[in-house]
């Protein structure tokens, strides 16, 4: 007679509830139903049987804290499914996993195991799927994990295994995913990975191998994913890499290869992803790659690349997302014609010796984020036109050969709305700062810390990055997008003050405005830039004193205003306390800690007393009273006398803006003159304030 035995068996049931009893966390609810008094097959959580015996043991995300040591693995010979992954094991894999001969689904991944991976496991022969991933395993991989022959998935990444890849892996003919990223494993890749004909993902990415990429990789027809970026690997990249006509992301950045870009590669037309960027690539650009029509990122930077770009990039205008050429020696004229993609979401050239305009064609780029152009020999005036990109977040434009104003009517809006960097350092741009096109700068008002990193669209293999200065040093910053908020015009010739409305872009990390020709004070609306970390004003003319409010910046690592024509006393407390003398070195008219000792009192002459400090004046001056007496005096009869006439005339208004332009004109010379132009200035007061009063007694 057939029949199916529903209660779990005493021994297993018992063995398995012993090695709770190790856990630290003995009150865990999720396995509260593991009690002696129940059954395990019906009641117990994750557990599964067959005909009576542990099957399955699913216990992953469980919050178990404890040890494999007290593992009942030799009272469950008949287990095939085993998930503890997602917990917080400890300890080893002791060799009693040998034990579990009917095994077929092992899973340990991201727990704190460590040690070795013990060589019993090639004992486990129905094995098919190991992942031992995100754990800290020392030690080599077991040759023995080659005699599992029906593996076909291995999964050992994110560990510090070292030594090098075993050539018995090449028996594993039925292997489709083998992923040994992240790791400290050396030597170079095995020919043997060649004989993996089912292998459709090989993640070898970011270990220390070093050699040549073998040429039997070329027999992988069925892979579709190559990662072998970041290590140490030589020599020109293999043609028979071609013969992949799977694939769809290949991905060899940050090695040592040479030679040039293959030009079969334009016969897998799957591609998806082509990164090849941090090598020592030379030669042209490839016209085949315009073959690819499934293309969505081209990652070519930093190599030796050389001549133009080809024309016929437009024709994958719709599908290509990134582009990213920096830093090579790619040279030629944009063409009138010049076409690239609707689709395009990110463009960096950065670092070329590209000449001509800015391609008028990036206007229908509706998609773009990062526009990077900088450091190339670019002749043009500032591209107004790109702030109708509604999703623009990067602009970098510096170190070319732009120049002119920047300029836009206030009645222009809605320019650049997303943009969170704009770099326009090392150019030849004229005239004011741009206040209006500040005004527009809507993403920058804002301290935004749920922004969207759209690094993550590609699946994490490519990452934006953008040079920005900061502190003073040149940074190359990745994940750019969600992390920073820069303005640099530095090393440009603009003129003129420093607009008080810059205080309402809060969401400002990096200001740099030095090396100008800016004139004025400080806007004390700076104080405003509660999340700034990096302010730079110097060589500049600026003058009068340093806002107390910048004092309350209490992110602020870097400050330089120094070679300007400030004075006065430097603020103290808080992050002003950190700086140093540098800081302010070539302002001779500034005094206090670090430049002098204190702030308490003026030096004294022959000829000076000290005098009060007006409360919107920074300067001090030596008067003698009968002069003072005489100045006020004078002021009273004639603002007074003109006063009464303009208001029987009945058009005042002129009057106050001539006495307010007046005022502000002393004010700007007033560093050159001082004891006269205070006079001035108290006499000018005095006769605005007595209009004033006029004006309200008669009308």
């Amino acid at each position: 007679y057939l029949f199916t035995v529903t209660f779990a068996s005493t021994e297993e049931t018992t063995a398995l509830f012993k090695w709770k009893a190790t856990f630290k966390n003995q009150n865990n609810s999720l396995l509260a139903s593991w009690t002696p008094s129940s059954d395990a097959c019906s009641d117990w959580y994750g557990v599964i049987c067959i005909n009576g015996r542990v099957n399955t043991l699913n216990i992953t995300n469980a919050r178990i804290i404890g040890t494999l040591s007290a593992f009942p693995f030799s009272s469950l010979p008949f287990l095939e499914y085993l998930n503890i992954s997602r917990n917080s094991l400890f300890g080893t894999i002791p060799p009693e996993i040998g034990y579990l001969t009917n095994l077929v689904y092992l899973d340990l991944h991201t727990n704190h195991i460590s040690g070795s991976i013990p060589p019993q496991i090639g004992s486990v022969a129905k094995l098919q799927i190991i992942r031992l991933f995100d754990n800290h395993l020392t030690g080599p991989i077991p040759e023995t994990i080659g005699y599992l022959r029906s593996l076909t998935k291995l999964s050992l990444g994110i560990n510090s295994l070292t030594g090098s890849i075993p050539s018995s892996l090449g028996n594993l003919t039925d292997l489709s995913f083998l992923f040994l990223h992240v790791n400290h494993l050396s030597g170079s890749i095995p020919e043997e990975i060649g004989y993996l004909r089912s292998l459709t993902r090989l993640d070898l990415r970011n270990n220390f191998l070093i050699g040549s990429i073998p040429t039997s990789l070329g027999n992988l027809k069925n892979l579709q994913v190559l990662l072998l970026n970041d290590n140490n690997l030589i020599e020109k990249i293999p043609p028979s890499i071609c013969n992949l006509t799977s694939l769809t992301i290949l991905y060899l950045s940050r090695n040592n290869l040479k030679g040039k870009i293959l030009q079969c590669l334009g016969n897998i037309t799957t591609l998806q992803l082509v990164m090849m960027s941090h090598n020592n690539l030379s030669g042209e650009l490839p016209l085949s790659i315009c073959n690819l029509t499934s293309l969505q990122v081209l990652n070519l930077g930093r190599n030796n690349l050389k001549g133009a770009i080809p024309q016929c990039f437009g024709n994958m205008s719709d599908h290509l997302e990134i582009l990213d050429m920096q830093h090579n020696n790619l040279s030629g004229t944009f063409q009138s014609n010049f076409s690239i993609g609707r689709a395009l979401r990110s463009f960096n050239l950065h670092g070329n010796k590209l000449e001509g305009k800015i391609p008028r064609s990036l206007v229908n780029c509706q998609r773009l984020e990062v526009l990077d152009l900088g450091a190339n020999l670019l002749n043009d005036t500032f591209p107004m036109w790109l702030g109708t990109l509604p999703e623009l977040q990067v602009l970098s434009l510096r170190s070319n050969k732009l120049h002119g104003p920047i300029r836009t009517s206030r009645f222009m809006k809605n320019l650049f709305p997303k943009l969170r960097i704009i770099d326009l350092a090392s150019n030849a741009f004229t005239a004011e700062l741009p206040a209006n096109l500040f005004q527009n700068f809507e993403a920058m008002k804002r301290v935004d810390q749920t922004v969207e990193d759209s690094n993550n669209k590609e699946g994490g293999y490519y990452q934006d990055s953008v040079a920005v200065v900061k502190k003073g040093l040149e940074l190359e910053v990745d994940s750019i997008l969600s992390l920073y908020v820069t303005i640099d015009l530095s090393n440009n010739r603009f003129e003129g003050r420093i607009p008080s409305i810059m205080g309402d872009l809060i969401a400002l990390r990096v200001l740099n405005l030095s090396h100008n020709g800016l004139q004025g004070y400080i806007p004390p609306s700076l104080g405003n830039l509660s999340s700034v970390e990096s302010l730079d004003l110097s060589a500049n003319h600026l003058e009068g004193e340093i806002p107390n409010q910048l004092t309350s910046l209490t992110f602020l690592e870097f400050l330089n205003l120094s070679h300007n024509h400030l004075q006065g006393c430097i603020p103290t407390g808080r992050q002003f306390a950190t700086f140093e003398n540098n800081s302010y070195e070539g302002n001779d008219g500034l005094h206090g800690v670090p430049v002098s000792g204190g702030c308490s009192r003026l030096p004294k002459t022959n000829n000076m007393t000290e005098l009060e400090q007006e409360s919107d004046s920074t300067f001090l001056s030596e008067l003698n009273w009968k002069v003072v007496l005489m100045g006020y005096v004078c002021g009273l009869i004639i603002g007074f006398s003109i006063a009464y006439l303009m208001v029987s005339a009945r058009n005042p208004d002129w009057l106050c803006r001539i006495a307010e332009e007046l005022e502000y004109r002393i004010l700007m010379r007033r560093h050159k003159e001082s004891a006269k132009l205070s006079k001035e200035l108290q006499k000018m007061k005095l006769l605005s304030v007595a209009i004033r009063v006029i004006l309200d007694s008669k009308l």
